[in-house]
């Protein structure tokens, strides 16, 4: 079973997927260099994964994150074996999911995650309740017992009254609540979102973003969430990593991707980034003795800073750890200061 304790949730490890009728027979040419556009027009086969290596620690929120064709979507079906690898290892705990019979597999499909789609995936004739209950009723669970768990997951994601409807009397967001109930009243420690909310309207997308952050505040879940949004990979990852043409180019936290892109195309990506809702106080704090203004905690973005110190009419707050422990003072200029990308950047990211 699945070591909770373990320091890393799921660790990929030299990950290939070549899609074809013959995909081992390139795979040593894959490794030397061959290209994307080779694979495909010389011998018809297409490089979905190469050599991916991933850390993924439990209890955070990993975004994956890049363009159509990027291998995002095929890369969190590998976690789950909805796809076999062409080479690699995909290890939760010290088990290694590529290496597991149909036995183990199911075994671990459901207990250890649960899955949320971009299509909703529901049921047309079940109701909320019995959409939710659903994957409880797969494991063997007594009639009551998964009544309970759904209704309270039910209540939880805000569609307590409705768990007698069907999907088409739902809007596109409740439906979406809805898988999201189905997955947690499944109580795995592995979330695998997959553009969960790519199909939503914004104000509806930013909704179930607050819904997600607010219970991953609670459960502690491993989460990894695959978007093709920035702005989203940017306010849900604790870590982000981004793909291109099936190559894991830069990981890090939001942070880090956005003051240290790894190269041009990063830099493309982050360019019109708002900072002030990414640079945190701690990074652009200084050491000082406090001062008459109000408190901030360190990991409290610059932009929110920003509005509270406005708010007291001060120029300077305090910075605070989790426990209130003084650690600096940022200022209204510095905040103003790092909005706006210089043009070398010289930020520390802490």
């Amino acid at each position: 079973m699945v070591d909770q304790n373990n320091s890393v949730g799921i660790q990929i490890r030299n990950l290939y997927k070549i899609f074809g009728p013959t995909p081992e027979r390139f795979l040593e040419d894959v490794k030397g260099g061959m290209t994307k556009d080779e694979l495909r027009d010389t011998h018809g086969h297409v490089l979905g994964l190469r050599d991916i290596n991933l850390d993924i620690k439990p209890g955070g929120i990993q975004v994956v994150m890049g363009l159509s064709g990027s291998g995002k979507s095929t890369l969190i079906r590998h976690i789950n074996r909805l796809i076999d690898p062409t080479a690699g290892e995909v290890l939760v705990g010290n088990e290694d999911v590529v290496q597991m019979n149909e036995t183990q597999l199911r075994a671990f499909r459901r207990a250890q995650t649960a899955m949320v789609f971009q299509k909703f995936a529901l049921m047309p004739h079940y109701t909320v309740l019995q959409n939710t209950e659903f994957g409880l009723e797969i494991k063997g669970v007594s009639r009551k017992k998964r009544h309970t768990e759904s209704m309270r997951w039910i209540e939880r994601v805000g569609l307590g009254g409705y768990e007698g409807s069907y999907p088409n009397q739902l809007s596109g967001g409740m439906q979406q609540r809805v898988g999201l109930a189905r997955a947690l009243a499944n109580d795995a420690p592995i979330l695998l979102m997959d553009e969960a909310f790519s199909a939503l309207d914004p104000l509806i997308r930013t909704d179930m973003q607050s819904v997600l952050l607010d219970l991953q505040q609670e459960l502690g879940k491993t989460i990894v969430f695959i978007t093709h949004d920035l702005d989203e990979a940017l306010r849900l990852g604790d870590q982000v990593a981004i793909l291109r043409d099936g190559q894991l180019i830069q990981q890090g936290t939001a942070q880090q991707i956005v003051l240290k892109p790894a190269d041009d195309y990063i830099s493309s990506f982050v360019r019109d980034v708002n900072r002030g809702r990414v640079i945190r106080c701690k990074t652009l704090m200084t050491p000082g003795e406090g001062v008459d203004g109000p408190t901030v905690d360190a990991s409290l973005v610059i932009e929110e800073a920003a509005r509270i110190m406005s708010a007291e009419g001060k120029e300077t707050a305090n910075v605070v750890n989790s426990k209130g422990k003084l650690m600096g003072i940022i200022t209204m200029s510095d905040i103003i200061g790092a909005m706006v990308p210089p043009q070398e950047d010289a930020i520390s990211v802490i």
